[in-house]
């Protein structure tokens, strides 16, 4: 199984969105990390085949998917950012409509809804109007019809938003114990999801994909560049102009700021493990903090 984006680019109004994009996946979990604008949905849409690439082609398999339009949709599971429903549908009759879209016969379609309904934590309030629903039961709701086709490749675009701590180990729980079967690729605003679940990230930068890597190995580019000190607190705005700060914390002797530099910022500054949202912000560092 292997999917793979070869010289993939794509404009709008001569504005270029993805920039020659060329990297194959296999069964694992892939973290796409990148800034708003990066391009991120739409990689996303052009792998599920709901755009066309203005340059480069996506090959399935070996085959390119252009050629392969019904299989390939048949073995493909996405949840878009903008996630649509019936509200006055429930989430069993939601479920059971979008199996009859993809194709299940009604005893398979019945069957996996109701596993997936219990999978996800909706299994109480299936025949309840997702209208009724709260934001983490719609969104739980939205990641069991990417996967109810059972697909080889799962496309989740912030799949963790609007869920609660607990929600969201449920997700990652779940997205791991399926993983070595399936091609996932996932983005999310919560830098610490992508760092617990993915085997690889994928690094996308206005169009490009800069970086990819295990977490562990992605981090060996900062293991020098991340350092703590102990400031006054009326240094701290001054600070923020010209460093990056990742955070900060008031102790009993003055205010404790995390900075990723690649120089030593101050004297007294001593280095500290680098997390994925110091390399966050040492990647999208100009571009702001929020995703």
């Amino acid at each position: 199984m292997e999917l793979k984006i070869s010289n993939v680019s794509k404009e709008y109004d001569n504005v270029q969105v993805l920039n020659n994009l060329s990297f194959s996946l296999k069964p694992g979990v892939y973290g796409l990390l990148g800034a708003n604008g990066a391009g991120k949905t739409t990689l996303f849409r052009v792998i599920c085949g709901l755009m066309k690439p203005t340059r480069g082609e996506i090959h399935y398999n070996h085959k390119d998917i252009q050629l392969q339009t019904e299989a390939y949709r048949s073995i493909l599971g996405f949840l878009p950012q903008d996630f649509r429903y019936y509200a006055d549908f429930s989430g069993l009759k939601f479920m059971l409509y979008i199996a009859a879209l993809k194709g299940l016969n009604k005893t398979m379609a019945k069957k996996r809804t109701l596993e997936l309904l219990t999978m996800v934590g909706l299994a109480e309030v299936k025949n309840k109007k997702i209208k009724q629903y709260s934001g983490g039961m719609k969104q739980r709701l939205g990641i069991a019809q990417a996967m109810i086709n059972d697909p080889e490749i799962l496309i989740l675009d912030e799949p963790t938003v609007g869920l609660d701590p607990k929600e969201r180990v449920r997700f990652r729980n779940l997205i791991s114990s399926f993983s070595k079967e399936k091609i996932v690729i996932l983005s999310t605003h919560i830098v610490s999801d992508v760092e617990y679940i993915s085997d690889e990230i994928l690094v996308l930068k206005k169009g490009s994909l800069v970086n990819r890597g295990t977490p562990k190995e992605l981090l060996k580019e900062i293991e020098t560049a991340v350092w703590e000190c102990v400031v006054a607190e009326e240094q701290v705005h001054e600070l923020m102009q010209t460093y990056t700060i990742s955070n900060q914390k008031h102790a009993e002797n003055g205010v404790v700021i995390r900075i990723v530099s690649k120089e030593m910022p101050f004297q007294t500054a001593y280095k500290v493990s680098p997390t994925l949202e110091d390399l966050y912000l040492y990647y999208f560092r100009e571009e702001g903090i929020e995703q």
